[in-house]
């Protein structure tokens, strides 16, 4: 169905005119002073909600320990993991230049503590304070590592998981639902929210959208490289590119540079979820996205391959990661993951915080 321009009047703005091949979801419906798409990103991710969040998570907190995993080929990467043995574990990943200590990791991660979860928050490469873990330098086509990550995982719980992403983490787990057979791994659900559909949109949504969003990723990410080149000063230099905020051309340049992918588009390509690439998936999933996401543009979503097991959820608002109904308390967007997922489980009391270990 056609989407109408007029719904999105009152910001000034109008709706992208996209075919969406899914009906809308009514059920998000955030109230006039939250509809905005830039609030509804902004605010999914600023520090204003981080106080209430991260009051409400400390018993998640409390009860984290660190894992190193063993990904296989002398990767490691960090999870934090709370709920030990509790009841069903639910990998949680988080967006390009997140953390596990994102506020809407937090957030569900909590809320799925407290329903008897073992809740495992993982770090991409490169990711929170993991930067001297790996040589190498991070990059959206990493899938390898993250399914060793989970193959990690499986075998340290003992049983299927439940992964739920956001943004570039739920691209990372709907490509790795799309391997799953392959990779050995045993998964019961996935959910992605806000997932990227196609870098090449992406990249240029950032380019030609709201300045600020470019400014903000390329604030954090020159955060990030520093912190590289300050645990491996043998390895990285990146001197001559300090104070670039072309995303594009930073992208080109580090990839060039540090990896084998002989151009943009090829690495572009490599992480896409168009195309071909989830014919492969035999998971129960749920991709949720706005058709206001200012990052992730709707249209992509018409060339996704479309196998039963995948669930297609679209609404009018919401932004990017945001489905905010008031700025405090759970998102319209947890609440629909917590559904997807809930099990009956008995809560089981939270154990003292214990060292970091190896996981092979």
């Amino acid at each position: 169905m056609a989407v109408s321009k007029a719904w999105d009047a009152e910001e000034g703005e109008t709706a992208p005119q996209s075919a969406c091949a899914w009906p809308l979801e009514e059920g998000f419906r955030p109230p006039f002073l939250l509809r905005g798409r830039h609030l509804q990103s902004m605010l999914a991710s600023i520090g204003l909600r981080r106080g209430p969040i991260v009051r409400r998570a400390a018993p998640l907190l409390a009860d984290q320990r660190e894992l190193l995993l063993d990904c296989g080929d002398g990767v490691r990467l960090q999870c934090l993991r709370s709920g030990a043995g509790q009841g069903e574990p639910v990998v949680l990943l988080h967006g390009w230049e997140g953390s596990a200590d994102s506020l809407y990791v937090l957030s569900l991660g909590q809320q799925l503590f407290e329903r008897g979860f073992d809740v495992l928050r993982l770090n991409l490469r490169d990711h929170g304070e993991t930067h001297g873990l790996n040589r190498g330098l991070f990059h959206s086509c990493r899938l390898p590592e993250v399914l060793g990550a989970l193959r990690a995982l499986q075998r340290l719980t003992g049983r299927s998981l439940r992964l739920v992403g956001f943004s570039l983490g739920g691209n990372f787990l709907l490509r790795a639902g799309a391997e799953a057979r392959t990779a050995g791994l045993d998964l019961a659900r996935i959910v992605a929210v806000s997932p990227v559909l196609d870098p090449h949109e992406t990249l240029l949504a950032l380019e030609k959208g709201f300045r600020g969003y470019s400014v903000y990723f390329a604030r954090k990410w020159w955060r990030s490289l520093k912190k590289k080149q300050l645990a491996w000063p043998q390895d990285y230099d990146f001197h001559d590119l300090h104070g670039t905020r072309d995303l594009r051309r930073l992208t080109s340049e580090l990839i060039g540079r540090y990896t084998r992918f002989t151009s943009l588009d090829e690495y572009l390509d490599g992480y896409s979820l168009t195309g071909h690439r989830l014919e492969g998936l035999e998971v129960p999933s749920t991709l949720l996205t706005a058709l206001d996401d200012p990052i992730i543009p709707p249209e992509g979503l018409a060339r996704l391959a479309r196998p039963s097991c995948l669930d297609i959820v679209v609404t009018r608002r919401g932004g990017h990661c945001g489905f905010l109904e008031r700025l405090n308390g759970p998102t319209w967007a947890e609440r629909l993951v917590v559904d997807e997922l809930t099990l009956k489980v008995a809560t089981v009391p939270a154990s003292d915080a214990a060292p970091a270990e190896e996981v092979a």
